[in-house]
């Protein structure tokens, strides 16, 4: 999942995910894992924007991982 935080190919979702998993990965529990998992499979381009608030995040992923990556993203 590092790895994969890290190398996502679109530089801005590398920098906020592989952060992000720098710092919570090992504490994650096994349902944010499972949360985490999914916001990787997604596409670089709408997460990016539903991080930053450009586009209403979908129900499925208004999550307490998403809110926290969103959270870490806008600081």
């Amino acid at each position: 999942m590092l790895f994969r935080a890290w190398h996502r190919g679109f530089k801005e979702m590398d920098l906020i995910l592989g952060s992000f998993a720098d710092r919570r990965l090992a504490s994650l529990t096994a349902d944010e894992l499972d949360q985490f998992e999914a916001i990787l499979a997604e596409e670089d381009g709408p997460l990016y924007h539903w991080i930053t608030g450009k586009v209403e995040m979908p129900a499925a992923f208004d999550t307490p991982i998403m809110a926290e990556i969103r959270d870490f993203a806008l600081v």
